[in-house]
């Protein structure tokens, strides 16, 4: 179940992911593109050794300043990442791991579009292994030739609104300081807050 994956690199997200989701909405009367992102996502996510932990996820795509009704667009640029705290990394590094890459598959849902929802594939997560440094930690996730994006149609006159699913899915190998790789089936979930999470992309994209 080994996954060609993407790139750890220290830091904390504010690009948090990841994660991408939604890119260039091209067709018709597309205008432009603009980018659109997300603030940071909260996940709960199942980390080998170590149980359920926070995930600080961001995403962002590239798409057009404005699309007529009834055209269709397929998402382009699209481009996430992935923070964990300073605690994580050193749980992380005590349970010997130093590494990961893999894929992610990413859900999201959209206003006034069909389909209402679908799935970013095999976003790739590429191979990131790193000296431990003690801080958060952030892992790049991107758009490549492998990744699965989904053709939307644009609805009535006015705007859609992409946002991030509640959930995140990627198929990941953890890289272990002896050189050996654990297959992880890496789940999240979105954290229960109140009030609720905003996991739009701003800003809306208009609709003519």
């Amino acid at each position: 179940m080994s996954r060609r994956l993407g790139k750890l690199s220290a830091g904390v997200a504010t690009t948090g992911i990841v994660m991408g989701a939604v890119a260039v909405l091209t067709a018709g009367t597309a205008a432009a593109a603009t980018t659109y992102a997300t603030g940071t996502v909260a996940y709960m996510c199942n980390f080998p050794g170590i149980g359920q932990q926070q995930l600080d996820v961001k995403a962002q795509f590239d798409g057009p300043a404005s699309i007529a009704s009834g055209a269709t667009a397929t998402p382009t640029n699209i481009s996430g990442s992935a923070t964990i705290n300073a605690t994580i990394n050193a749980l992380l590094n005590a349970a010997n791991y130093d590494g990961v890459r893999g894929k992610a598959n990413m859900p999201i849902t959209i206003t006034n579009a069909t389909p209402a929802s679908a799935t970013v594939s095999n976003l790739n997560v590429p191979t990131q292994i790193n000296p431990y440094v003690p801080g958060p930690r952030t892992f790049n996730i991107v758009q490549d030739a492998g990744t699965g994006v989904p053709t939307f149609t644009a609805g009535a006159p006015g705007s859609a609104t992409a946002s991030l699913g509640t959930t995140i899915n990627a198929p990941l190998d953890f890289h272990k300081k002896d050189g050996s790789w654990t297959t992880w089936n890496f789940n999240c979930t979105v954290k229960n807050t109140n009030p609720a999470q905003n996991r739009a992309f701003s800003p809306a994209i208009p609709i003519t």
